[in-house]
């Protein structure tokens, strides 16, 4: 899933945007008295408010993308697929180790045993 670069380039627009607003309000080029605050509180509430639903919004796209990233199909790791190759090259020296036990007339192998899954 490729994104386009019309997203990174507004994402990135964003992101800058609010890093220059947080500057501005670290060096107090940018702030908001107190008493704005206590003067009109409704105006408090809906900043809480607005800030509530956008924590939540945020909140439930980054549960939507880490769920996918979870659950999509991705195959094995390069560690299991290794395994696995082990798991045969194992099996066929077990085999070629029984067949020189058994020698030319010697008593046929015993049965062997189940692996477990």
């Amino acid at each position: 899933m490729k994104t386009s670069r019309m997203v990174l380039l507004s994402w990135s627009i964003l992101i800058v945007l609010l890093v220059l607003v947080e500057l501005l309000e670290l060096t107090h080029l940018f702030t908001l008295p107190v008493e704005s605050v206590l003067g009109d509180p409704l105006v408090f509430v809906l900043a809480l408010v607005f800030t509530t639903v956008v924590a939540l919004v945020g909140a439930i796209f980054i549960g939507i993308y880490i769920s996918a990233r979870i659950l999509s199909p991705s195959g094995f790791t390069p560690f299991e697929e290794e395994m696995l190759r082990m798991r045969t090259d194992l099996r066929d020296v077990k085999a070629a180790v029984e067949e020189m036990r058994r020698g030319p007339g010697g008593p046929p192998p015993s049965p062997p045993a189940k692996e477990a899954p």
